[in-house]
């Protein structure tokens, strides 16, 4: 089969032939039919090779859905031809966080060696993806493929991060996000699905800002060096209740930090390796400030839900697998709007 994969430290990823996967026992073999791309993916391919903590080469691909192909011995409750979506953090599935659904907070993973897909073990773009466990799959009971993988990360991510600071957004509200991409866009979704909070975007170009605007944003806000003055203005001065920051560079925490209201929530999202100094007097009193990890198996299901009564719409962009290359290349020059999305047997 054909495969996304990145083979050589710096080098961009290749697409290449792989031999088909087999299902073992417990397991399950999909036929892709859409897998997501994502920032994450460019991060770990900035990795130098002293700190690179995956085996190579890796095939890429960390969001996922398709249809399945084969069962394993032992596989109960689906059958050849289904539709699914995976569910992304694997985990061992028995200690207490896998026990609540958290596998994204799994307290063994590490120990075993137990990756993502695209994150340490075969990911989803190729032809076909060998899952470990049929509890990673979730139906996708009607959803069009290309629209709902990227809600397997880009939905479940900013979902897990909104819930967690639902009390705080309450009528007369503010939450601000900070980049309006892959993660951002849908967070304003789903801030207006999920609140009666204003919401502010902030971002670097018009054009990102026009998106934001046109999945809801309230205000759109260039992200400079005056936007904190521009956020601090809006809420006449008293900052926002949820802070979202999508990109997680040292510019944009810092403005995370600087547009925070005193009991605010600031949730760094993105991994773009900024950080937010805590402290007596440093932030506005009780500023709580959290890095969360992607989202419950739980909360995927949610995601979906909310799709599918129509309160989410990812804009998504398709590419062929042998175009993927080339996909990586635009969401590196910051040129894919919303989501970009390869079609393996397209």
């Amino acid at each position: 089969m054909k495969a996304l994969q990145y083979r050589t430290i710096g080098a961009p990823p290749e697409v290449v032939t792989v031999p088909d996967p087999e299902p073992g026992p417990g397991q399950v073999l999909l036929k892709v039919t859409a897998a997501g791309v994502c920032h994450s993916d460019i991060a770990v391919m900035s990795w130098p090779a002293e700190a690179f903590p995956y085996a190579l080469p890796l095939t890429l691909g960390h969001e996922g859905v398709g249809t399945v192909a084969a069962l394993g011995a032992g596989v109960t409750g689906l059958a050849e031809g289904d539709a699914v979506a995976v569910y992304g953090p694997w985990g061992c599935g028995t200690c207490a966080k896998c026990a609540e659904g958290k596998e994204n907070y799994c307290l063994r993973a590490d120990e075993l060696g137990i990756r993502p897909p695209g994150l340490g073990r075969p990911g989803s773009m190729a032809e076909y993806l060998l899952v470990d466990d049929p509890r990673h799959l979730v139906p996708l009971d009607g959803l069009d493929p290309v629209a709902a993988v990227p809600l397997t990360d880009a939905g479940l991510t900013p979902y897990h991060a909104i819930k967690r600071s639902l009390a705080k957004l309450v009528p007369g509200s503010t939450a601000v996000v900070i980049g309006t991409g892959g993660l951002g866009h849908v967070a304003i979704q789903l801030l207006r699905a999920l609140t009666p909070a204003r919401v502010v975007a902030l971002d670097v170009s018009e054009e990102k800002l026009g998106l934001a605007r046109a999945v809801g944003a309230h205000e759109a806000v260039l992200s400079d060096a005056r936007a904190a003055d521009a956020v601090r203005a809006l809420t006449g001065g008293l900052g926002a209740e949820v802070v979202l920051d999508f990109v997680g560079a040292a510019p944009t925490v810092a403005t995370a930090g600087a547009v925070a209201a005193v009991e605010g929530d600031v949730t760094l999202v993105g991994i773009g390796g900024g950080a937010l100094p805590v402290g007596f007097g440093v932030l506005p009193f009780e500023v709580s400030v959290t890095a969360p990890y992607w989202g419950s198996r739980g909360e995927l299901i949610e995601v979906l839900d909310l799709a599918r009564a129509g309160a989410l719409s990812v804009h998504t962009e398709t590419y062929a697998l042998d175009d993927a290359p080339l996909a990586y290349e635009r969401l590196h020059e910051g040129k894919v709007n919303g989501r970009a999305v390869i079609l393996p047997h397209g």
